[in-house]
């Protein structure tokens, strides 16, 4: 797996920090990869303001995570942790990811959450999914070759820290433990074992591992299933069929 053999696929997943995914929405990911839809990865940063492991360290435990939940590519565009700003540069970065990858789905970060940066990238992935579709705004690739505008149908962001309330939810019983295996190839990050002699963060401890999946629980309860994962919508989705709704 080449972290940038990006390739066509149906959902295209943004995080600014690696991990961001797996902790917030690499369940659903993984539900509509089994159903036979593809999914790539953007990682913004690499996420090396982290108190635990360093930079190159996470983009190794990202690739393993990405061959884990069954990722087509996995990338990361090296912008600065903790700096990322909403500028010209960084809208055309993640807009090249876009027109290369032609998803109908981009997955971005929570609209508001604790950290800084999480909001702040959910506004610049919203408008770079616009900005890509701006035919005048010529972008090429690395070979020279001008890509062509696409634009995603939807843009829909995984909740993350802060319990928001959920535009939707999808499902994800059945993928659970899938979701805390991808989550613990962050080893430098989150809880492996009870030998753990790093630094001890917020999100460290096993009680972290536990709040996950009691938060997938919690929101679960709003469909009636026991594991569900949350999100919200900037642009509200039209269905067809009221009988569509769940």
């Amino acid at each position: 797996m080449s972290l940038n053999n990006i390739q066509k696929v149906d959902i295209l997943a943004f995080g600014v920090h690696p991990d961001d995914v797996e902790l917030s929405s690499i369940g659903t990911l993984i539900k509509h990869r089994q159903a036979g839809y593809k999914f790539g990865l953007c990682d913004l940063t690499m996420g090396e303001l982290g108190t635990r492991g360093s930079g190159p360290l996470r983009l190794i435990e990202a690739e393993n995570a990405a061959i884990h939940s069954g990722a087509c590519f996995r990338i990361n565009l090296g912008l600065p942790d903790g700096f990322i700003q909403h500028d010209k540069d960084t809208i055309i970065a993640i807009c090249r990811v876009i027109r290369q990858a032609k998803p109908t789905i981009v997955l971005a970060n929570s609209i508001d959450d604790r950290h800084p940066d999480h909001g702040r990238s959910a506004k610049i992935v919203q408008d770079a999914s616009f900005y890509a579709g701006l035919p005048k705004i010529e972008i090429k690739d690395q070979n020279g070759h001008i890509l062509e505008a696409h634009r995603p149908k939807f843009v829909y962001h995984y909740i993350q820290d802060r319990m928001l309330k959920p535009d939707f939810v999808v499902d994800i019983t059945d993928y659970i433990d899938k979701k805390i295996e991808s989550i613990q190839k962050f080893s430098s990050q989150f809880f492996v074992g009870p030998d753990d002699q790093g630094p001890q963060t917020a999100i460290s401890g096993k009680d972290f591992l536990d709040y996950i999946k009691a938060k997938d629980k919690v929101f679960g309860r709003h469909s009636q299933v026991e594991y569900a994962e949350g999100f919200n919508v900037v642009k509200v989705p039209e269905v067809k069929d009221l009988f569509d709704l769940g």
